[in-house]
């Protein structure tokens, strides 16, 4: 497994973690201190602020899973990868999207840019 595959699965894992304290741990492991995350809907900074953002994609499409769409690929300090959210493992996801992140020197995620690719109608 590539160092980049290892950070997307990693980082997967921590929008799929539904028990705070160890999405917490997971994302002091993945982002810097003041590290950024920015799609269409939100900005925020900061590990909380992240994880307020993941519980509130949990509240909204309980039970549902991030799964990999289309495998990460790096250049430069950025990675870029798709993903998509589920019912269940494996099913066709109903919200597809692709993040780019970049990189701080020490390969935790300094920003990631999310783009929604396609979301279910209203």
């Amino acid at each position: 497994m590539s160092d980049v595959d290892e950070l997307v699965t990693r980082y997967l894992a921590a929008w799929n973690e539904t028990d705070e304290a160890h999405r917490a741990t997971a994302l002091r492991a993945l982002w810097v201190e003041d590290g950024g995350y920015t799609d269409p809907l939100v900005d925020v900074r900061g590990h909380d602020a992240i994880s307020a953002v993941i519980a509130g994609v949990h509240a909204q499409f309980p039970g549902y899973v991030f799964q990999l769409e289309k495998a990460g690929e790096e250049h430069h300090g950025r990675v870029r990868f798709s993903w998509g959210l589920a019912a269940s493992a494996g099913a066709e996801s109903v919200v597809v999207g692709t993040d780019v992140a970049v990189l701080a020197p020490d390969g935790r995620m300094r920003e990631v840019h999310g783009f929604l690719d396609r979301v279910p109608a209203a």
